[in-house]
C-alpha cells in the first residue's frame, strides 16, 4: 500500500507540475488574440500585411494568427485535464454526492474511475494516437493554404494530455484504495492527496445556515435604516 500511494504523489506531480507549467500559454494566446484582433482593424496594418502578403506568394499573417490562437487553447485545455481533476476544479453536476459521508463519497468515486473514467481515458488516447498518426502519414496541413502546416504537430498533444489524464486518474484511483484498506498511516498520507471531497452533510447544513442568519440580519439592518 505505501508503495501504492508513492506511485500516485509521482503521477500527481507530473499532472500539477504539467497543468501549472503549460498554463503559462495564456499569457502568449492573449497577446496573440490582441494583436490579431487590432491590427486587422487598423487601416495602415492591414494594408502592410496586405502587401507583405504579395510580396511572399500570398503568405497570410492573419491566417497564421489564427492558427495559433486555437494551437495554444489546444495546448492549454489539454495539459490541464489531469491537473483540473486532481484540484477537484472540473464541474460535478451530482448534488447527490455532497450529503454523502466521506467513505461513501471515496467509494461513489472509486467506482466511477474504474467503470467509467478509465476506459474513457484509455479509449481516448489509443483513437487520438491514431489520428495523429494518421496526419502524419498524410503529411496534413492547415485548411487554409497559408495557415500553419504540419497539423500532426499540434494533434500529437491530444494523447498526451489524454495519458496525463490518465495518469492523474491512476493517482486518485491508488490514493482512494490506500484510503480504503490500507493501515492508519497508509489511510492518513493517501485521504491528505486527495482533493475530490465535499464538506460532509453536517457542515454543509451548518453553512447554509450560517448564510440565512446572513441575510435575515442584513434585511433587517435595511428596515431599520428605512424605519429612521
Amino acid at each position: 500500500m505505501h508503495n501504492l500511494v508513492r506511485i500516485a504523489n509521482l503521477f500527481d506531480r507530473i499532472g500539477r507540475w504539467c497543468g501549472k507549467a503549460f498554463g503559462w500559454i495564456i499569457i502568449p494566446l492573449i497577446l496573440v488574440i490582441m494583436f490579431d484582433v487590432i491590427t486587422r482593424k487598423l487601416d495602415y496594418t492591414r494594408l502592410m500585411f496586405s502587401e507583405y502578403s504579395m510580396r511572399h506568394g500570398g503568405i497570410s499573417i492573419s491566417t497564421i494568427l489564427q492558427d495559433l490562437q486555437w494551437h495554444f487553447h489546444a495546448v492549454l485545455l489539454m495539459m490541464s485535464f489531469g491537473f483540473g481533476y486532481l484540484a477537484n476544479a472540473h464541474v460535478r453536476v451530482d448534488i447527490f454526492r455532497e450529503l454523502l459521508p466521506r467513505k461513501k463519497q471515496a467509494w461513489l468515486e472509486l467506482f466511477g474511475l474504474i467503470i467509467f473514467a478509465i476506459p474513457f481515458a484509455f479509449i481516448m488516447i489509443d483513437e487520438s494516437f491514431q489520428m495523429t498518426a494518421l496526419s502524419f502519414q498524410q503529411g496534413e496541413g492547415s485548411e487554409s493554404l497559408t495557415g500553419i502546416g504540419m497539423r500532426w504537430i499540434i494533434k500529437s498533444i491530444v494523447p498526451i494530455g489524454f495519458t496525463v489524464l490518465m495518469g492523474a486518474i491512476l493517482a486518485t484511483l491508488f490514493r482512494l484504495i490506500g484510503m480504503l484498506f490500507g493501515n492508519d498511516e497508509v489511510r492518513a498520507e493517501a485521504e491528505r492527496g486527495l482533493e475530490i471531497f465535499t464538506d460532509e452533510a453536517g457542515e454543509l447544513e451548518a453553512a447554509r445556515l450560517a448564510a440565512e442568519r446572513a441575510l435575515m440580519e442584513e434585511g433587517d439592518d435595511l428596515d431599520h435604516g428605512k424605519g429612521h
